[in-house]
């Protein structure tokens, strides 16, 4: 029996929306990162980021630093949130970036059991992904030492397995990166809002 938690990776450095938090950005009335929350089907729900950890004091979750793998990537979120979900008593982790505000609900149990990653339209969303705790000690290993910090390697290591989604509009698995990424979520989600009732 899986007991999951889940991670949201909101430690990136937003470069290309001007910096700062993006997932604090607003799309409706709520912060992007409310919307991620919203939809994740699991019982222990935490946020990876580094820096002050009071930003993120409104949405009542704990929040993971990277610790000493600070600066290596997504990965080290990922080991952040097996070390907690261990603490928890959880077997495995669900990971979502905190810039996707579309993701399908019911995402924790269409990806059991682990490994298994999110695919949709011939790509493979490798931060979209169910972990198994017990893979945290070979991840550490490799953070440990030079060499490769992509996520699609080290998913490959432990024998990841995809599961396709279908295609849809907006697609679940879209990332807010841009301002013009920005503004089309906000768009869409107007659109969402002012669909008249039985019409979808």
């Amino acid at each position: 029996m899986f007991r999951i938690g889940a991670v949201i990776l909101a430690g990136g450095q937003a470069r290309r929306m001007g910096g700062g938090d993006k997932t604090l950005l607003t799309l409706g009335d709520q912060p992007m990162l409310a919307a991620v929350i919203k939809v994740l089907d699991v019982p222990a729900v935490a946020i990876s980021a580094n820096g002050d950890p009071a930003r993120f004091a409104r949405f009542g979750l704990p929040v993971l630093p990277d610790g000493m793998f600070a600066g290596e990537g997504p990965l080290a979120g990922v080991l952040a949130g097996l070390n907690w979900a261990a603490s928890v008593g959880m077997t495995a982790l669900l990971t979502v970036p905190g810039d996707t505000p579309f993701l399908p609900e019911g995402l924790a149990k269409r990806l059991v059991p682990a490994p298994r990653c999110a695919a949709s339209g011939g790509r493979r969303h490798h931060l979209v992904s169910l972990w198994p705790v017990a893979c945290r000690k070979h991840l550490s290993q490799i953070l440990s030492v030079p060499g490769r910090r992509d996520v699609a390697s080290f998913a490959a290591l432990i024998g990841m397995r995809y599961i396709d989604f279908p295609v849809r509009s907006p697609d679940p698995f879209a990332n807010v990166n841009t301002p013009d990424d920005l503004a089309q979520a906000r768009s869409i989600l107007g659109g969402l809002y002012n669909t008249p009732p039985g019409i979808d």
